[in-house]
């Protein structure tokens, strides 16, 4: 048994490659125990292969990682009895009932035999699902799978727990259940480690993130800080078409204490001071006889972060290297 650390994922020049795709290209980060972390980026960024390193289901090219002091290539076997691991999909079966997933999960996981019932019994009324035991997965709402598939990779009682974009296509209330299920996880000292597209999740969750592009760490900071990086503000003017928007781009361009970037018909203006620079932005878009449609004025966005900190948006970004991984028949 490894001694007790205040590291729980220790990741050093991480590297992996699939034929000519560079997945990871040398990240380094670490993760506090007793911590929610969030690994933020693009599809395609490297997130779900630093997590498939990270709980042994591939081998990188380069670098170390341990997960409580314990290598994921030399100790893999000690690893994966510590760990949990919740896919992007769901993996509970859809024609057992909830009981009979856990119970199945159980076994796997070599848990005694005397253990299983009520410890399935245990995660299913933790997770609001005990009135829905024994009915077959297929019935259930997306929200209620989720929380089926992280209870079930928590069947063994693992000290680090993976999600892999755990939210992903959850509606709001299925997305806040599952925020709050991970919160409770982490008051009875697990240690998370959470991968996602939302810098509104990570705000909710992470004490700390690191964003990733092409494989590499791009930043590594507080939420907070992150966000105070692209400024407190993020106003967006919807124009008629986008002869208009790009008149109205000229205009606005110069203006002291903000950042603006035409989108299609869209304005987007970043500002520490957002109140004054709407006022003024308005002023002068009014002075030439331009009049925005629609306005709207919200915090900032991964999008934003990604655009400050690579220069393209999102949806921009390359091919997925784990789509790339998917295809080769390794995901």
């Amino acid at each position: 048994m490894p001694a007790m650390t205040d590291t729980a994922i220790f990741v050093e020049g991480l590297a992996k490659r699939f034929g000519e795709v560079v997945a990871l290209d040398g990240i380094d980060f670490r993760v506090p125990t007793g911590s929610i972390f969030g690994l933020l980026g693009p599809n395609g960024a490297g997130k779900t292969t630093a997590v498939r390193v990270l709980a042994t289901v591939i081998a990188p090219d380069a670098g170390r990682a341990e997960v409580l002091g314990l290598d994921v290539q030399r100790d893999a076997e000690a690893v994966r009895y510590r760990i949990g691991l919740a896919g992007q999909f769901a993996a509970v079966d859809p024609n057992l009932t909830g009981r009979e997933n856990l119970r199945l999960i159980g076994r796997l996981t070599q848990l005694p035999r005397r253990l299983i019932e009520p410890r399935a019994a245990e995660i299913l009324e933790r997770f609001g699902l005990a009135e829905a035991a024994d009915r077959p997965v297929r019935t259930y709402s997306g929200g209620m799978r989720r929380r089926l598939d992280v209870g079930a990779a928590l069947v063994h009682r693992p000290p680090v727990l993976f999600l892999d974009e755990p939210t992903t296509g959850l509606d709001p209330e299925g997305r806040n259940e599952l925020w709050e299920v991970i919160r409770e996880l982490v008051a009875d000292g697990t240690t998370v480690l959470l991968t996602t597209q939302y810098l509104e999740e990570a705000d909710r969750l992470a004490e700390r993130i690191v964003v990733i592009d092409r494989g590499r760490v791009i930043a590594d900071d507080t939420p907070a800080a992150l966000k105070a990086r692209m400024g407190s503000t993020v106003t967006e003017l919807g124009m008629n078409n986008v002869q208009e928007a790009a008149r109205g781009e000229a205009l606005i361009s110069g203006l002291a204490g903000s950042r603006s970037e035409r989108d299609g018909t869209t304005l987007r203006i970043t500002s520490e001071e957002g109140a004054r620079v709407l006022i003024e932005v308005l002023r002068v878009l009014d002075s030439e006889g331009i009049v925005p449609v629609t306005l709207a004025v919200r915090e900032p966005s991964l999008d934003d972060v990604f655009l400050a900190l690579t220069g393209h948006h999102v949806e921009a970004a390359p091919p997925s290297q784990d789509d790339a991984l998917a295809k080769a028949g390794a995901a």
